[in-house]
């Protein structure tokens, strides 16, 4: 059998100064660490500012049901503005004016020069009818399939730059080329009755024909142009994107639709839009992630950004 020992009031001193107490910094690191974990499994509020300003991959049926509504809004406001018909023949006067003193007037020559020529006016009336509606479709539709991260912030510019548009028809009404009295003008809608145009027969009543300024075929078809120059990777594909903004306002032209400053009011509406998007994703459109795509429901999100052009 063992001699029994006992412990001495000085060996009970020594077990106590053999475990030092631990020190404060490690207790607030550890506390740091636990409160890390706690935030990390914490779900995401759904309603932040942050969330929405951040990329996103867009949602089909509200894209669908945001482009419907916002489109027939706008050509609800935009055909509700009072057709001030003496107050746009003024402004079309007081422009035609301006463009002598700058030394751009040659609108009339450029219309008489390509109204000659039957076959090409009468394209250019169907491009100026269709295209500005399908391009700018066709556009959004590949920015969604191909460009999901930066659909959004490039939408906004498109939408921003609608919408302010709706200022300068209701603060300066104006009447296009065409329909100036006096500015002999050939209004080759009226002469070949192009088929679908907002400006012959019944739906000339329907439009409001007073609206040149800005011009919004110069708007969509530079957001349209920028955007495929951008993103599109053939050199064809960017190609395209610079000739197109250039073709339509050739045809805006042409067709005595549009004064050239109504292109330069066009341009000015599509900074603002560049502006605003800017100003809310913190960079331009096409500088986001290609693709934000999010893992299977039920666990965190976690974003896979993908910078590459295309």
């Amino acid at each position: 059998m063992g001699v029994p020992t006992t412990r001495t009031e000085d060996d009970s001193r020594q077990d106590t100064t053999e475990a030092p107490a631990e020190p404060a910094a490690a207790r607030t690191a550890t506390a740091a660490d636990d409160q890390a974990a706690v935030d990390a499994r914490r779900p995401e509020p759904r309603w932040t500012l942050a969330r929405f300003r951040s990329p996103r991959h867009p949602r089909l049926w509200f894209e669908i049901v945001l482009i419907a509504v916002s489109y027939w809004t706008y050509s609800l406001i935009r055909n509700a503005v009072p057709e001030q018909r003496a107050d746009a023949l003024r402004n079309a006067d007081w422009i035609w004016r301006a463009e002598h003193t700058l030394g751009i007037a040659v609108e009339q020559s450029i219309n008489h020069a390509v109204g000659g020529v039957t076959w090409l006016i009468v394209s250019m009336n169907y491009y100026y009818a269709t295209l500005h509606f399908v391009v700018t479709i066709g556009v959004l539709v590949w920015l969604y399939r191909a460009h999901p991260g930066r659909y959004a912030a490039t939408r906004l510019v498109l939408f921003a730059t609608t919408g302010i548009a709706l200022l300068g028809y209701y603060l300066f009404p104006l009447a296009p080329p065409r329909l100036m009295d006096g500015g002999h003008f050939i209004d080759t809608v009226q002469v070949h009755q192009t088929w679908g145009s907002m400006a012959s027969g019944n739906l000339a009543q329907m439009s409001n024909q007073y609206a040149a300024m800005p011009s919004m075929h110069i708007g969509w078809s530079v957001w349209c142009g920028i955007t495929i120059a951008m993103l599109a990777r053939p050199m064809w594909g960017k190609v395209l994107g610079v000739l197109y903004p250039l073709a339509t306002l050739t045809v805006i032209v042409s067709t005595a639709n549009h004064f050239w400053l109504d292109a330069v009011g066009g341009l000015l509406c599509l900074a603002f839009g560049f502006g605003l998007s800017w100003a809310w994703y913190s960079g331009l459109p096409y500088h986001l992630p290609r693709v934000v795509e999010g893992p299977a429901r039920g666990t965190p999100k976690k974003e896979v950004l993908d910078y590459s052009a295309s």
